[in-house]
């Protein structure tokens, strides 16, 4: 590309970023580095790459107005909400990597890294509809303050996460995120009425009223939920809301294996009771955040794996299974800061492996009866990995999600994460249970989907983003 050509593109870009000052404000372009690198690399701090600038637009106009501008000048973009993903799907590619970023249109031949959006001051939480048990809110609002907002109106939001004081609902709707109230309340995909949402080409579709009956064509809120980014920039959604089943009480049970842990979720909980929550430790998440977080060990001796019950019955404990828990080590906590407490091991095993350095976190679920056969298959494939210094695993047991996490490895070795997700597959697993598929697993998405199924949503990607503007390299390679 001759030199002319280069500063031609240059000017163009510039005057890019001039029109986007005109839109948002000049204080909400960000175009320096400093001030760009918390947009630019994930919470995992494997993934991250260069962007051509971060724009933080506070209404939808403003993201529609953006979203043109880029459009018309071939200029991809990467929708952000909370940047707390693990898959590298909310920031750009590293220079040069597979699914980085080209010019395209007025760019071509001349490389352009992304415009990052950021739907973080797209913040609003409407009231609560006490009629249909519903709430709308801006794509930029935390987890957080949409549970605290139904929670101030006497209803409770079905999705909870670890990372809800930085999560934005945006963000969790567009990776269909999971957490520790699926087996209650089901993925985010089951909390989504209806969906405002910026499209490539700038226009915007909105269909927010929550009918409970409405049954005219598509669902383009069911399609765009767990998207990544990849179809349109959502800027609002609709959520279901549910009656909160009241005071619960709380067993940490010690268990030999995975055999075992699910015979405690079968039996240990009373019929007459629900099950509201079911998570699993195993002995190195265990230690390391009772060394992080300064936490006692919670029971009378060690054991290979913890099972974390939470019951809703009243918070009198009758809703755990005496029988079946007087012979096990086992403490219960029936108050809420004996909750709090217990929840804790449970909510700091990310930050525990985290601290270890760079971690390799797999997201990925299992039929639950294979589930016992592959924790011992993993325990085998990563122990084959010299460089592995650690190897533990977290999650959602009764739902067969499993947190891998790997400590050793350098971020962009690849090696082990390959492995781990061939052997899931092997078991008639999913790559990827709650987290997304992001860059991380682009390449390995066969493994889970057939050819077929990719296909068909190639088709869907093409006949939405015919530039391929949004989120490249996100899910499709």
């Amino acid at each position: 590309m001759s030199e002319d050509s280069v500063a031609a593109a240059r000017s163009l870009l510039s005057g890019l970023i001039a029109e986007f000052r005109t839109i948002v404000g000049d204080s909400q372009v960000l175009d320096t580095d400093d001030v760009m690198e918390p947009y630019c690399i994930d919470w995992s701090r494997r993934f991250g790459g260069p962007g051509l600038c971060v724009v933080r637009p506070g209404s939808t106009d403003e993201v529609a107005a953006v979203m043109k501008a880029c459009a018309a000048a071939g200029v991809p973009v990467l929708p952000q909400g909370g940047n707390t993903g693990l898959v590298g799907g909310s920031v750009p590619a590293a220079s040069g990597a597979s699914g980085g970023f080209s010019g395209v249109g007025q760019f071509a031949g001349f490389s352009v890294p992304p415009v990052i959006v950021s739907t973080r001051r797209i913040s609003w939480i409407a009231d609560v509809d006490e009629l249909s048990g519903q709430v709308s809110a801006g794509a930029g609002a935390t987890l957080r303050d949409v549970q605290l907002a139904a929670n101030d109106a006497g209803w409770e939001y079905g999705v909870d996460l670890a990372a809800r004081d930085s999560a934005t609902i945006g963000g969790t709707v567009a990776t269909n995120a999971g957490g520790i109230r699926v087996l209650a309340f089901g993925m985010t995909r089951a909390q989504v009425t209806g969906i405002e949402a910026v499209l490539p080409d700038g226009s915007v579709i909105s269909h927010m009223s929550g009918l409970a009956k409405d049954n005219t064509g598509f669902d383009l809120a069911q399609l765009l939920c767990g998207s990544e980014g990849t179809l349109a920039i959502i800027t609002a959604v609709r959520l279901r809301l549910h009656r909160p089943f009241g005071r619960t009480s709380v067993a940490l049970v010690g268990c030999e294996n995975y055999d075992d842990a699910l015979r405690v979720i079968g039996t240990a909980v009373d019929s007459s009771s629900r099950l509201v929550a079911a998570e699993v430790i195993d002995a190195t998440g265990m230690r390391l955040v009772c060394d992080v977080a300064s936490l006692p060990s919670p029971l009378a001796t060690p054991h290979e794996l913890f099972v974390l019950l939470e019951v809703a019955d009243g918070g009198e404990g009758d809703g755990l299974v005496a029988s079946v828990l007087e012979d096990r080590d086992v403490v219960v906590g029936l108050d809420a800061s004996e909750i709090e407490r217990l929840w804790q091991y449970r909510e700091r095993q990310s930050e525990a492996f985290s601290s270890l350095g760079v971690v390799h976190k797999l997201d990925v679920s299992v039929p639950l009866e294979r589930l016992a056969e592959c924790a011992d298959e993993l325990r085998r494939v990563v122990g084959e990995f010299a460089n592995v210094r650690e190897f533990g695993v977290f999650g959602h047991l009764a739902d067969g999600n499993i947190h891998v996490e790997i400590a050793g490895p350098a971020a962009d070795d690849m090696a082990v994460d390959i492995a781990v997700m061939e052997s899931i597959s092997r078991f008639g697993g999913s790559i990827s249970a709650e987290h997304g598929i992001g860059r991380a697993k682009a390449s390995e998405i066969g493994l889970s989907r057939s050819h077929e199924e990719m296909t068909a949503m190639r088709s869907i990607k093409r006949a939405w983003d015919p530039q391929g503007l949004l989120n490249p390299g996100v899910l499709f390679v």
